[in-house]
């Protein structure tokens, strides 16, 4: 679909709570259509997030959700994530800054975390973006055992106002889930 100066683009940021059926619905088919692959078996395993939605001339065209984990760096606490997932933009809605924009919204809804992190798609995007991959080993914490991830398996995180000093060689670890570990 071709870009018009008639394009009104607007973000809405909606905890999951006040979602309706029919919300989640046109939320999981951006998503399937974006990602071509059927994401609704994952997004059910997404426990109260809170979603970014772009509306362009009131379509739905953009999304982004996160929720709350707690990555460890190296031998620090815990700390409380926003933890970014299926951002996803309608194919006929790309290369117009969309995704861009609701990234950049989410971060500013984001401040109070310590950290923000995701599984990139493209860590060229995101490191436009402001977003540092992770350049340390990636475990899982589960039932007192560390578990390894495979080595394939990219992480990003963006620095908050609350971010410690971080080593981005240092190991990571997150608790584990349902679903996807990363």
């Amino acid at each position: 679909m071709p870009s018009s100066q008639t394009d009104l683009f607007t973000i809405q940021v909606v905890h999951s709570a006040a979602i309706s059926e029919a919300l989640r619905g046109e939320i999981i088919s951006l998503c399937i259509r974006a990602y071509e692959e059927n994401l609704q078996a994952l997004y059910e395993t997404f426990d109260s997030p809170t979603h970014v939605l772009g509306y362009c001339d009131e379509i739905l065209v953009s999304h982004a959700m996160w929720v709350t984990r707690y990555l460890q760096p190296g031998n620090l606490q815990p700390l409380r994530t926003a933890y970014v997932e299926l951002v996803a933009t309608h194919p006929d809605y790309r290369q117009r800054g969309f995704a861009s924009s609701i990234m950049k919204r989410l971060v500013g809804e984001i401040l109070d975390y310590d950290l923000a992190a995701l599984s990139p798609f493209s860590v060229e995007y995101y490191g436009r973006l402001g977003w540092e991959a992770w350049r340390g080993p990636l475990f899982i914490r589960a039932d007192g055992k560390i578990l390894s991830t495979p080595a394939d398996e990219r992480v990003m995180i963006y620095r908050l106002p609350k971010t410690p000093p971080l080593d981005l060689n240092a190991p990571l670890s997150a608790e584990w889930r349902a679903g996807e570990l990363w």
